[in-house]
């Protein structure tokens, strides 16, 4: 408040004197604008809310305040001579643009003192110690608020130095006071310049295939890669904007920016009674998270699994009492005791996530598939259509696109059950097929990781082995996405990019882990493919709602048309009636 005044009256008499109003009998009357001008600062001020800690100093939105401020105390000053002075003194007598034209120069003065007390309090708080020199790849929003964040946490590892980006518009831009250098063509140059050790990866969505090709020309420049946490990870509070990682391997492999509409997957699930089977399994749980954010009347946890039932209830309920209704211990192979859940909760929205997922176990055990994937499915169909359950998605894997093995056999059985649901019912019973998912229990990368820490040789079928990839969270996205927006009996399918070689993610892994592991062909197992597809012979791909889920159809299959031996067949043919009764 003081300074604010001190630049009212500086402001005034700079004017007063280049303008040549000061003389013996104008004085009193400019000292009398320049009081007035910072009583007026101060009372317009002080009702605006500009002396509270309203807005961050020196930001921008204190700057329109400010200036919004001084505009009105200028123009209240200004009208004042034009009151009749023997009712206001003998010294409200000055030109009435005067106070307007000093009003540049008060806002000068005063946000000029405003960044200079911005610019102490982000000097106490620049990093302390010898922070590494990094470059920020990413002159956009995100960009700017990291290397502003950086250069403001005294506990930041990390001083950035200069920016990069491909953009052309931004090159030569100065942000927080670095300079964008180029874009990532001038990496290897910009790092000898300016000695910088690390490159941040700074982009909110940045996909996969992006992150891999950024990496691999940050490691050739000789550059340690990291990336910051994603909006979900900090709006979550698990992550600071500066808390900044290593490239991991879903950034690598399995990140994929997802768009849902999240109105209308709210609209399908807020108030109404949802059960997850599988609910102790990796997707059912990230599901069961995701769930619960958008206001279900009540979510059932189904599962037979009662220490991964009791591992759900930590993440959801912050305790593991397993005493509460949402959790349910019970086996979809057991028609009776999911009926009894059913008739008691009566759910009106089921996702079913329970099956088993291990192909070259389930080409030793078939009859194991038949009863978990196909007969278990049946009896979480039959169970639903008896307390007509309103919404029904199938989790399905691409395994069951043209399938080869028995588990490939049994999710496509499983989803012919469910078309066949829909068509008896007119509901929306619907499957959702997608590929791998990253860090799923007992699946390939946990595998891989395990090998790696204990010193062994990682397994590869054949180098030329492809697989798709997603992270659980952005699968569990479009997940509840295609329940949101499926028609009766389709089978919606899940873009999920393009396929990854399991030799570069062998390879990408034992990189990450900086150790010297040997990688080992073995030789494709029965049942396998090479390339895995997502849709089979046949089917369309037409996406009509949302650009990374396509809607395709599979012939209906009723109970009665069941044969166990359809386990055991080979590739059916485009007519499909092989797989239920060969």
């Amino acid at each position: 408040m003081a300074a604010d005044a001190a630049a009212w009256l500086v402001a005034v008499a700079t004017v007063a004197l280049l303008v040549d109003l000061v003389g013996p009998g104008t004085a009193p009357h400019v000292a009398a604008c320049a009081g007035a001008a910072a009583v007026a600062q101060l009372a317009v001020g002080t009702a605006w809310g500009l002396y509270r800690p309203r807005w961050v100093a020196g930001s921008a939105a204190e700057a329109r305040g400010l200036v919004a401020c001084a505009a009105v105390a200028a123009a209240a000053v200004s009208l004042l001579p034009l009151v009749s002075p023997s009712r206001l003194g003998p010294w409200i007598d000055w030109p009435p643009a005067l106070p307007l034209v000093a009003l540049g120069v008060a806002a000068l003065a005063m946000g000029s003192a405003r960044a200079l007390l911005r610019g102490r309090l982000e000097a106490r708080l620049r990093p302390r110690g010898a922070p590494t020199p990094a470059l920020v790849l990413g002159a956009g929003s995100v960009g700017e608020h990291v290397v502003r964040r950086m250069l403001t946490d005294p506990s930041c590892r990390h001083r950035p130095v200069a920016l990069l980006d491909d953009d052309p518009a931004t090159h030569g831009m100065r942000i927080a006071g670095l300079k964008v250098l180029g874009g990532r063509e001038v990496l290897a140059e910009a790092a000898a310049r300016t000695g910088a050790g690390t490159l941040v990866l700074a982009m909110a969505r940045a996909d996969a295939a992006l992150v891999r090709e950024l990496t691999d020309h940050g490691e050739s420049a000789g550059l340690r890669v990291l990336t910051v946490p994603t909006i979900d990870e900090i709006l979550e509070g698990r992550s600071g904007v500066t808390d900044l990682r290593d490239v991991s391997l879903e950034d690598l492999v399995g990140r994929r920016p997802v768009e849902t509409d999240v109105a209308a997957v709210a609209a399908s699930v807020r108030g109404r009674r949802v059960l997850v089977t599988g609910a102790g399994g990796s997707i059912g749980s990230e599901l069961c998270r995701q769930l619960a954010a958008l206001g279900p009347a009540e979510l059932i946890l189904l599962d037979r699994d009662e220490t991964a039932l009791q591992s759900v209830q930590v993440s959801l309920a912050g305790h593991g009492l397993l005493d509460t209704r949402e959790v349910v211990l019970a086996d979809i192979r057991d028609p009776v005791a999911l009926g009894a859940v059913f008739r008691a909760r009566r759910p009106e929205v089921v996702f079913h996530a329970a099956a088993l997922k291990h192909l070259p176990l389930l080409e030793q055990y078939p009859g194991e598939a038949w009863q978990t994937n196909v007969m278990g499915t049946l009896h979480v169909l039959e169970a639903a259509q008896a307390v007509d359950v309103e919404t029904f998605v199938t989790i399905s894997t691409d395994k069951a696109a043209n399938p080869t093995s028995v588990l490939g056999r049994s999710k496509r059985v499983a989803e012919r059950l469910t078309a066949h649901a829909a068509e008896a019912t007119g509901r929306r019973y619907l499957s959702v097929r997608f590929g791998n998912v990253l860090g799923s229990r007992g699946s390939m990368v946990p595998l891989f990781r395990d090998l790696i820490a204990a010193g062994r040789p990682l397994t590869v079928t054949h180098p030329d082995a492809t697989r798709f990839f997603m992270t659980i969270p952005e699968a569990c996205q479009l997940v509840l996405q295609a329940g949101a927006i499926g028609g009766p009996g389709e089978v919606l399918v899940l873009d999920m990019g393009e396929p990854v070689r399991v030799l570069d993610v062998a390879e990408r892994m034992i990189a990450l882990s900086g150790r010297d592991v040997e990688v080992v062909f073995t030789g494709l197992r029965p049942g396998e493919k090479l390339h895995e597809e997502l849709t089979g012979v046949g089917e369309v791909d037409e996406r009509p709602v949302h650009p990374l889920i396509s809607h395709t159809v599979v012939p209906p299959l009723a109970a009665d048309d069941l044969d166990v031996r359809s386990m055991t067949n080979g590739p059916p043919p485009a007519g499909e009636r092989r797989v239920a009764t060969a």
